[in-house]
């Protein structure tokens, strides 16, 4: 990297010095050079300049560089225009080059957000003392006063990945901030290409990584109530980043035309993904469990108790249904609802399989009691249906 800045610091030092010696001569001299030749010398270079920068910036996948290299540019325009050159150009250049910076950052941040996501426990954090709670207060702006009034040590409800996500948005938005200044923009258009360009990493970077977190294979009930619980957090956070950076380009959020972030979108259409996610894997783990159903349909009388397939199901969706007193409430009673209509439509259906032909009292028997063991077994849960 050093070696190409040096290798741009060299090339402008030298256009800069043979057009500082051409107007020198311009103004000094007489009959040896005139204002049009001079200009005509500008735009020729000015052209092939622009050209030899779009090819070589084109490759350049650093955004270190980039930011260095625009740098170097602004320096070098601003210093020709010192010495009456036009340079618009390079500006507008310099506006072309923002698109691939940004494009450069989103491909950055979707590996710093894959990392963040595959590293995460997906649990709550313990907070074991005040300082250690104060430091992740700083790190995420959170407020439960109920949770305030507990003594430690306790849990805060999300994983660690909410104030992680948080803290790279902030990062990417200071990365923005960082190549839009010395563009001779106004701070709304700073504003503005700030917000744009957060919206993508939110709407497209962000909800990608989020939506291959919950379908990734092996993903746990456990993790899909606690990615919906990180996300509710994160959606609350939104309008602390709206304020964070109306405060670094000092334009208020209200002002007319502002651009809104989508950040409330990107975490429900993630929530909604992880809620849909526990009820298909509900399902399918009811599924396995009723595979294991052995009814002899012309047994002489009922064994009398639950059979064992039905009983293990059941202490299966109790402390399953356990976990998800943490959800908020209409999740947690839909996921409930539909794991027990899911149960009782597949009872029924053993019961109506074509290959049972007949049916024993005793068989009926047996099976009334497994039914009545799932109504008074799942009535006792935390989730009661």
């Amino acid at each position: 990297q050093h070696e190409t800045l040096e290798g741009y610091r060299h090339y402008f030092n030298q256009i800069v010095g043979f057009f500082v010696v051409e107007d020198h001569i311009l103004h000094t001299t007489q009959g040896l050079v005139n204002r049009a030749y001079v200009e005509e010398l500008w735009e020729l270079a000015l052209s092939k300049t622009i050209a030899a920068l779009r090819t070589h910036s084109s490759y350049c996948t650093d955004p270190d560089l980039i930011l260095d290299l625009k740098n170097l540019i602004v320096l070098f325009a601003d210093t020709l225009q010192g010495y009456g050159f036009p340079v618009n150009q390079l500006f507008d250049m310099l506006l072309e080059m923002r698109d691939q910076y940004g494009e450069i950052l989103l491909k950055k941040w979707n590996q710093s957000f894959r990392q963040i996501l595959d590293q995460d426990n997906y649990s709550p954090i313990p907070v074991a003392s005040p300082e250690e709670y104060q430091r992740i207060a700083g790190q995420f702006p959170f407020q439960d006063p109920e949770l305030d009034k507990m003594p430690f040590p306790k849990k805060l409800p999300f994983s660690e990945f909410v104030s992680k996500v948080y803290s790279q948005l902030k990062e990417f938005i200071y990365a923005c901030l960082k190549y839009s200044e010395d563009l001779h923009l106004s701070s709304t258009e700073i504003d503005d290409m700030i917000r744009k360009s957060t919206n993508l990493l939110l709407t497209r970077t962000l909800s990608h990584c989020l939506q291959y977190a919950i379908k990734k294979k092996n993903v746990g009930l456990a993790e899909l109530v606690q990615i919906i619980i990180n996300t509710t957090h994160l959606e609350q956070s939104c309008h602390y980043l709206e304020e964070f950076i109306s405060n670094i380009t000092n334009v208020p959020p209200d002002t007319i035309n502002a651009t809104k972030l989508y950040g409330t979108s990107t975490f429900k259409d993630a929530r909604h993904a992880a809620e849909e996610e526990i009820y298909t894997n509900l399902n399918q783990k009811i599924d396995q469990f009723l595979q294991l159903a052995d009814y002899d349909w012309m047994a002489a009388q009922g064994g009398g108790q639950a059979s064992d397939y039905l009983s293990d199901l059941i202490a299966f969706l109790c402390s399953t249904f356990a976990v998800f007193t943490h959800l908020p409430g209409k999740v947690a009673q839909t996921a409930c609802m539909s794991a027990c209509k899911h149960l009782s439509t597949s009872l029924l259906q053993l019961l109506l399989e074509a290959d049972v032909r007949q049916v024993s009292m005793g068989a009926l028997q047996q099976f009334n009691v497994d039914v009545k063991e799932c109504e008074s077994g799942l009535k006792t849960s935390s989730c009661s249906v």
